[in-house]
């Protein structure tokens, strides 16, 4: 029995720190924007989406995170899933506009189909605006990953701060009951695997 209780234990411990691992939030501590003294809950100049998985959850989050004030203008990021339509950054646009954020307090990137893409093709886009610290909101199995991408791409010139999604069609705080949410959870670990041996070399 207490053998059956260490195993069960370690499942949850295991469970919990992919979990936890996959999805760092840098405003977990911060209930509103500037309500605590520390520069980690300051507004930004950008919030950036990149589009992928629940490309809407996402786009809605980053709409929230405005909302709220965290910063002036949204970048979306991402090519079209299909190459005879709209680019995702447009759709998500669109869509963002539909909920009320004005059009010029946009930015659409949409030529970037990965997510190292995204971060090379971002980078532009701040630059060019005089943008020096942004949010960045995604998925949250995708966001340690992301993460990665961006602060290697933007390094020291661009402030960055990651927020993900908290639940979305695709993940969320139970995601280890499906299959999927494993799919998911082993694929990114796979993917930060090969990142780090990428930036080793």
């Amino acid at each position: 029995m207490a053998r059956l209780v260490t195993i069960l234990i370690l499942c949850v411990v295991l469970v919990w720190g992919i979990g936890a691992y996959l999805a760092p939030d840098d405003l977990a501590d911060c209930p509103k924007v500037g309500e605590v003294g520390d520069t980690a809950c300051s507004a930004a100049g950008a919030i950036v989406v990149i589009s992928g998985g629940d490309t809407i959850a996402r786009t809605n989050e980053a709409i929230k995170l405005y909302n709220e004030g965290w910063a002036p203008v949204i970048v979306f990021s991402g090519a079209a899933a299909d190459k005879n339509g709209p680019s995702n950054a447009k759709v998500m646009r669109e869509h963002a506009v539909q909920k009320g954020v004005p059009e010029s307090s946009t930015i659409a990137e949409e030529a970037s189909e990965t997510t190292k893409q995204n971060a090379a093709q971002v980078k532009s886009h701040l630059q060019s605006n005089g943008i020096n610290d942004v949010i960045l909101v995604t998925s949250g199995y995708h966001m340690r990953r992301a993460g990665l991408e961006f602060e290697r791409e933007l390094g020291d010139t661009i402030g960055l701060r990651r927020h993900p999604v908290k639940s979305d069609s695709q993940w969320g705080p139970l995601w280890f009951f499906t299959p999927w949410g494993w799919t998911l959870a082993l694929g990114e670990l796979l993917r930060i695997s090969v990142f780090y041996v990428g930036a080793s070399r």
